[in-house]
């Protein structure tokens, strides 16, 4: 028996059963994998730590970096200096800001249609989307159906189609125009998202980022059980519930859901929760996206005056950066990569591909690596898919009200159900205060 029982032992999980602990309240978080962290999973690779989910943190990211902080875990600016390069139309080419040279007329395209974007935000209410002016508007068409619209030039809509893969892992005619103008405005505008320097890649942790989750966990003892994967949640009227595990059944006052919405339809509820709840979970899918890293005797690019980033309008790798542990080596590249024609791939393939892809940008010493790793997140067993949601066209205005508001008990966290950083590991934390407070209000108002 517990207070609250917690199900997910990712940051929002973990974040939340932290604060109800320190509220007072008797707390269980149960989790179906081996291991801490959900979409942070922290790796080596020629004995170098690396992240093979959530990698990277920024400024105005407070609630993460004020957690890591309180727990000691150091992190260093992410590498950014010399050229950026670019893969573009079958050449490769370099630039040193966040757009890449293009031609006049192209700069000036993207220039305007980032005008529009951010005016477009402007109208969209984070908190209730559904509830802006312009929301049905919006949710009617896909991120490139406005682009469309507002006849955003080819270039642009390439450059738009990288973003939307990195960002969601899918294509910007996969995604709601409401939900990347929320999610774009939850992150404080496209600069702050997408830049490295003063953006949401500035800075990333020493260790990795999963030992942020590692440090919640052992601060929580043996409250934390792994393998433990959660079938049925049941509600009583005497307003407990009851939560079925592979290892144990547990009572509590309150459940706290810190699963992506997409796979919340894995866990039986009893009674069934009002449709409306499935209906959210059939239309909030995880977007598609995996990662490839090489390491090398030495960052040689950084010789060659290159930082590392690179772009690329080929697959299956679209964005790269620097992810050595210093000058002296080994050099480490990290390669985003597409999951839909990457992950069903046999490794040996993957490997071809993914450093084909970094040899493409770096020259042919990126085809002679000392070490080779990838992760492919589609075929976790838990929670499969992408960093985050990929919402499609007309999900917000028909379910997006059904994304946090509790049921009887049960109440929701996630990154997905953030108001600032939405898809981010500041965005789980917070939604895992949040929950916790809500959670808190609740007990308190009932006794």
């Amino acid at each position: 028996m517990a207070d609250v029982v917690v199900v997910g032992a990712g940051f929002a999980g973990l974040s939340a059963a932290r604060e109800l602990t320190r509220l007072g309240h008797e707390v269980v978080v149960v989790e179906g994998r081996d291991r801490v962290g959900g979409r942070s999973y922290t790796g080596t690779i020629a004995g170098v730590p690396v992240d093979l989910g959530a990698t990277f943190v920024g400024p105005t990211q407070d609630a993460v970096l004020k957690l890591a902080d309180e727990l000691g875990c150091e992190r260093e600016p992410t590498f950014g200096r010399g050229k950026n390069l670019i893969r573009w139309r079958g050449s490769v080419r370099s630039y040193r800001s966040t757009v890449p040279r293009l031609s006049i007329i192209e700069l000036l395209d993207v220039s305007r249609i980032q005008w529009r974007f951010e005016r477009v935000c402007r109208k969209v209410s984070v908190d209730q989307p559904w509830r802006s002016p312009v929301a049905a508007e919006l949710d009617a068409v896909s991120l490139d159906g406005w682009l469309r619209s507002v006849h955003a030039g080819a270039s642009t809509r390439d450059l738009m189609a990288i973003v939307a893969r990195v960002t969601w892992g899918a294509e910007p005619d996969a995604v709601s125009m409401l939900h990347a103008v929320r999610y774009v405005k939850a992150a404080g505008g496209l600069s702050r998202m997408l830049d490295v320097k003063g953006g949401a890649q500035q800075d990333r942790f020493l260790a990795g980022t999963q030992q942020i989750a590692l440090r919640m966990a052992e601060q929580l003892g043996d409250r934390v059980v792994l393998g433990a994967p959660v079938r049925r949640i049941a509600r009583h009227p005497d307003h407990s519930l009851t939560v079925g595990t592979d290892r144990a059944e547990y009572t509590a006052a309150a459940v706290v859901v810190a699963i992506p919405p997409a796979h919340r339809g894995a866990v039986e509820f009893d009674p069934p929760l009002p449709a409306d709840y499935g209906e959210l979970n059939r239309h909030w899918p995880q977007g598609h996206l995996s990662k490839a890293y090489a390491a090398y005797q030495t960052p040689f690019w950084r010789t060659n005056g290159c930082s590392g980033e690179a772009l690329s309008d080929e697959g299956p790798v679209f964005i790269t950066f620097d992810c050595s542990p210093g000058d002296g080596g080994p050099g480490v590249l990290l390669g985003f990569t597409d999951a839909r024609t990457f992950d069903p791939l046999p490794p040996e393939q993957r490997r071809e591909v993914a450093l084909a892809g970094f040899t493409a940008l770096f020259g042919e010493a990126a085809s002679r690596p000392l070490d080779y790793l990838d992760h492919c997140w589609g075929a976790e067993t838990f929670a499969p898919g992408g960093p985050t949601a990929a919402v499609p066209p007309g999900a917000w205005t028909a379910h997006g009200r059904w994304l946090r508001a509790p049921v009887d008990g049960i109440f929701w966290a996630g990154t997905e159900t953030a108001d600032r950083w939405t898809g981010f590991l500041d965005g789980a934390v917070r939604s895992g205060l949040r929950a916790a407070t809500d959670v808190h209000q609740e007990l308190t108002r009932r006794s």
